[in-house]
């Protein structure tokens, strides 16, 4: 049978497997290592081994080998950590995640980084194994057996040579041919017998059963695996040739008992199990089955409200049961689309728990002493969203380890703690999350910024408001560093991250006051999947207005418009100019209406400005699906997706964002073919 239908379950295995062990040694005490951190570091570097050996992956195998056995020898105190081993484990980490991925997309490693991360593990093992490798060669030789025995259970972490009988329960036939064929990459089968659902396979290898259990993992589940090992006789142990030079001190081996079958290595197989125990009530399903799940719901909600809408034409008396019938459809519905957008939502802790890495290393790049704090782990996104998140968050984050919190000595001389703070929070608010960065260090320099922003030709005062100062530095190319270092200072990154959370229908705010610190607010709304609408129209077009940008609407009078060129209008709210933007001039909509005071101007925000939209009416507000305009159709300027309303009419849903661009871009457009013409008039007298 092909393995290759359990590969994938691997990879987000040994994934998941990879972030545990990169947070278990970021939180590990060199002083005082913790015994049970020791072992799940231990546990998820043997389970990756096992599940490499599986499928053929040698480099990361043998990577994986080496790695084990130092952290095998730390967890039974026979190495004593330092900061430098949790480095070189943590770079191990990292090369084991580039394995990954080149085995993920069907390569194999680069061995030069391969032969890289093993040297410095064989480094490591040789340095550390250097003051008592003199114990193992001096340690007694056990006496041998006189008589032998039939079996001997297998110990938790025994290894060695030998045969050991593996019986396996309630298979299929096409999972005894798969087992069969894979137990053959793990040593020599000797016998293989099929009794009802029994098989049982007499297995020579030098594997552990904690590596068959794994292996088997992937096809079976681990109560239908039961291993016991068969002494033939006793022998005095012999070494064998190690594959590396990695110094091991072994415990003398001792003399076998009665035959005991073990449990397929319970002991060390339920500890493993241990920091994954939810995983049992839980299953795993590819995220396209899950969007299609999404997008028929959506079909069913959108079905509902078309038979909601034709129902408003019958007699509520006549068809009572009916109206009543459908009232709970509608109910029944939104709560089934409910739970369906619930299944994609993970907890922001996704995101959070990469952060500790990142500030371990830049933090010791820079010199400076920073504490992580996070709160609001637990807070829920949508996927898609979560992981679009990841990248503006970390140049966020850098940005205030490099720009924003201060050395320890110049913190010490402004009287602060030596250790900063960078705080990273998320909470929902309404029908959006708020992700903050905060830190305690210098705050943003208001001069610095104004003065960098003149010398680069931009329109700043110095009676601009600070929220405003603070936006200059979102431009292309603006960074106010006085040098440049491979961590930031380039002026590349901030207009990226502006974009990115834009893109993602949400905005950036940002905070600061002088030697107090600086705090980032990303504001998003929960899930791309459904929109909370204010459905209008234009001419006989009906558009869908995200509320997240909708402050008001109003009705202008005349004295509130301003004319400030022969197409452009300005409308005065509250003692503000706001520009006017005429929708039916974006769109080209025919039969709208076209005097300011005739229509309704819904007042918006975005990117950090207000402006006017003007159209015919307000329809109403509504929670709609979105549908993808490019998958389906094309890129449109100015339009971000489309929806379906209740009638069966496609409105589409506008990008509020693009409209101060595409006016600007049309009264160019019309500027130039103005001049062209007056250029062509004097050139015909």
């Amino acid at each position: 049978m092909d393995l290759s239908q359990f590969t994938q379950a691997f990879f987000v295995e040994a994934i998941e497997l990879l972030a545990e062990m990169e947070q278990l040694l970021l939180d590990l005490d060199v002083e005082a290592p913790d015994s049970e951190q020791l072992n799940a570091i231990f546990r998820a570097a043997h389970s990756i081994k096992g599940g490499a050996a599986t499928f053929g992956f040698t480099a990361l195998t043998n990577t994986t080998h080496v790695l084990e056995t130092l952290l095998d020898r730390a967890r039974h105190g026979q190495l004593r950590l330092s900061g430098s081993m949790i480095d070189a484990f943590l770079e191990t980490k990292d090369a084991l995640q580039e394995q990954l991925t080149a085995y993920q997309a069907g390569k194999e490693p680069d061995p030069e980084m391969v032969a890289h991360i093993c040297g410095v593990l064989h480094q490591l093992a040789l340095e550390s194994g250097a003051e008592s490798a003199a114990a193992p060669a001096a340690a007694p030789v056990p006496a041998p057996v006189a008589a032998p025995v039939a079996a001997a259970p297998v110990a938790a972490s025994g290894g060695g040579d030998g045969v050991l009988r593996i019986r396996f329960a309630r298979l299929s036939d096409s999972e005894c041919e798969l087992l069969a064929g894979e137990l053959t990459n793990l040593g020599k089968v000797l016998s293989r017998t099929r009794s009802n659902d029994q098989f049982t396979v007499m297995l020579e290898t030098t594997c552990d059963p904690d590596d068959i259990v794994a292996v088997c993992c992937f096809v079976i589940d681990e109560s239908q695996i039961d291993i016991t090992r068969e002494v033939a006789e006793a022998e005095t142990p012999v070494a064998a040739p190690a594959p590396a030079p990695v110094v091991v001190a072994e415990e003398p081996a001792k003399a076998p008992v009665a035959a005991a079958p073990v449990q397929a290595a319970a002991a060390p197989a339920a500890a493993a199990a241990a920091p994954g125990a939810k995983e049992s009530s839980s299953i795993r399903v590819d995220v396209e089955k899950v969007d299609q799940l999404i997008n028929l719901v959506g079909e069913l909600v959108i079905t509902q409200s078309m038979l909601t809408q034709a129902a408003t034409m019958l007699d509520p008396v006549a068809y009572e049961r009916f109206l009543s019938g459908l009232g709970h459809l509608e109910r029944n519905a939104r709560d089934l689309q409910e739970s369906v957008m619930s299944i994609r939502m993970m907890p922001m802790d996704y995101v959070f728990s990469r952060f500790p890495r990142v500030i371990r290393d830049v933090s010791a790049k820079l010199g400076k002493q920073v504490r992580l704090d996070t709160y609001g782990k637990e807070t829920e996104l949508d996927k898609g969203l979560i992981e679009r998140i990841v990248d503006p968050l970390t140049h966020l984050v850098r940005n205030s380890l490099d720009h924003g919190i201060e050395t320890p000595e110049v913190r010490l001389a402004k009287g602060k703690d030596a250790t900063g703070q960078l705080l990273l929070s998320a909470q929902h608010h309404g029908g959006n999350i708020v992700i903050e960065v905060s830190d305690d260090g210098a705050g943003l320099n208001r001069e610095r910024i104004l003065a960098k922003a003149m010398q680069q030709g931009m329109a700043v005062s110095e009676t601009m408001p600070d929220e405003e100062v603070w936006q200059l530095i979102f431009a292309p190319g603006f960074s106010t560093a006085e040098q440049i270092t491979d961590i930031s200072g380039r002026g590349v990154g901030m207009d990226v991250v502006k974009r990115n959370i834009q893109e993602m229908g949400g905005h950036v705010e940002i905070h600061s006051r002088g030697g107090q610190g600086t705090t980032t607010r990303i504001v998003l709304p929960l899930t791309l999947a459904i929109l909370n609408g204010m459905s209008v129209k234009v001419g006989d077009e009906a558009y869908i207005l995200p509320l997240s940008y909708v402050i008001e609407s109003l009705q202008p009078l005349p004295e509130h418009l301003h004319s400030i060129t022969a197409d452009g209008h300005v409308i005065r709210v509250r003692g503000e100019y706001l520009p006017l933007i005429e929708l039916h001039r974006v769109f080209d909509v025919a039969g709208a209406q076209t005097h300011p005071t005739q229509g309704i101007l819904v007042i918006v925000q975005a990117d950090d400005s207000r402006f006017a939209l003007m159209v015919d009416e307000l329809l109403g507000q509504h929670q709609v699906v979105v549908k993808n305009l490019e998958t389906n159709y094309r890129k449109v300027p100015g339009i971000s997706a489309a929806t379906i309303l209740g009638d069966g009419s496609v409105a589409f849903i506008i990008d509020v964002g693009a409209m101060p661009r595409i006016q600007r871009a049309q009264a160019a457009s019309t500027a130039a073919l103005a001049g062209a013409a007056r250029r062509t008039d004097a050139v015909a007298l």
